[in-house]
């Protein structure tokens, strides 16, 4: 099976790449990377029919490569992700989350949801059913450090910010890229905790080769 991996910020391509190793190695695996989406989303602050119609263009060149599957990485992007899947049914097209998000639910009502970008902070929440409590947290200046190449601050940032969602059922780790940081998390919160790159393998591997 070929898979497309569509990223937003380079920070996502090791973990889910990692993940697919772990998981399902035999996926031929193609990176997209555009990392002006989050850039732009960040200066603009909100989704715009443009950045729909970029994400309608990532699509479109990963299914004429070929493509059995699209995986996007960008937790911010989630209408946008939609309307690349209405686009391309019945292939299996996934926002970065949906996985976890449905494993979340079935194990918590009260969910701490932790993120380094503020925009996955706005578009995520919606994802999850209306009777699931939210807890947002940000991991302010996080993600700066990992753009200048310091994982160890990025994950002593994220540690710390989560130490606020301790009341929470359990942790979900919004961006593919805090993954890393998820044991560091586990010890400073002692509460369960879900990433989103092995929940979205498994979840592809199951609807592209039955398992």
């Amino acid at each position: 099976m070929r898979i497309t991996l569509v990223h937003a910020l380079k920070h996502s391509i090791v973990p889910v790449e990692t993940a697919f190793a772990k998981l399902w190695p035999e996926a031929r695996l193609m990176n997209l990377l555009d990392d002006s989406l989050s850039a732009d989303l960040a200066r603009e602050g909100r989704l715009s029919e443009a950045m729909t119609e970029r994400f309608l263009e990532l699509g479109r060149y990963a299914a004429g490569t070929g493509a059995d599957g699209i995986l996007f990485t960008c937790s911010a992007f989630g209408p946008c992700i939609e309307a690349v899947a209405r686009a391309h049914a019945p292939m299996p097209v996934l926002k970065p989350n949906e996985a976890m998000i449905e494993q979340a639910v079935a194990r918590g009502r009260r969910i701490g949801l932790l993120s380094t970008f503020p925009p996955t902070l706005a578009s995520m929440p919606p994802e999850f059913p209306a009777s699931i409590e939210i807890v947002p947290k940000l991991a302010e200046g996080a993600l700066a450090a990992l753009d200048r190449g310091d994982r160890a601050e990025h994950d002593r940032l994220v540690s710390e910010a989560s130490k606020d969602l301790r009341d929470c059922d359990l942790i979900a780790l919004a961006q593919y890229s805090l993954a890393p940081a998820a044991a560091m998390v586990a010890e400073a919160t002692g509460r369960p905790i879900l990433t989103t790159p092995d929940s979205a393998v498994l979840k592809l591997k199951g609807m592209l080769s039955g398992g």
